[in-house]
């Protein structure tokens, strides 16, 4: 993976903060969304000017990188099979990240009983800031619905995420799990 020039990463930093969406910095930069999240986290949680060493930085957006291909095909699994983690709940963002004012919703769903629903997933473990990310989203849907709720899913979750989602009666906390199975396309002799 090639290493991003400070210039490009100046770049990258001042359309993050003037709010240009992901997408678009990364058709002008050529910087993968990966890489583009990864500074978009650290510069969100105030830690960026903290991990300036090239090595270290380059080091936490590969992983950040890694993490978020591993979210995108958890959301593509879950999108196709929305009815396992909840009967009733149906798909209303047309199969594509919602984009509220406080950042972009995994899955947008409504269920069975009309209420909306903000579904956030998490790659490993979450702590209670993806749950505060969770209630961000379920108040910009407040905006334009009467009835919402969340869905944190994650693979566990910390204890003070745990304790947070007490307080919250309507936000679900779910723990996902994945099976593996293997088919043979080819075989070589």
């Amino acid at each position: 993976m090639s290493d991003l020039s400070p210039e490009l990463r100046a770049e990258i930093l001042g359309l993050l903060r003037d709010g240009v969406d992901p997408a678009e910095i990364g058709r002008r930069t050529g910087a993968t969304r990966g890489r583009i999240a990864a500074i978009n986290t650290h510069l969100t949680r105030g830690t960026y000017e903290e991990v300036q060493r090239a090595e270290t930085l380059n080091a936490l957006e590969e992983s950040t990188e890694t993490t978020f291909g591993l979210e995108r095909d958890l959301q593509g699994a879950l999108r196709r099979h929305i009815d396992d983690l909840e009967q009733g709940l149906t798909i209303t963002d047309g199969g594509k990240e919602r984009k509220v004012p406080s950042g972009f919703i995994d899955i947008t769903a409504r269920d069975r009983d009309g209420s909306a629903a903000a579904v956030e997933l998490k790659a490993g473990t979450a702590d209670r800031g993806d749950l505060g990310q969770v209630l961000s989203y379920m108040g910009d849907l407040m905006e334009e619905e009467q009835s919402v709720r969340g869905i944190l899913v994650a693979g566990d979750f910390t204890p003070r995420a745990v304790a947070g989602a007490r307080a919250a009666p309507n936000i679900r906390l779910v723990r996902y799990a994945i099976k593996f199975s293997f088919e043979t396309v080819s075989r070589t002799v």
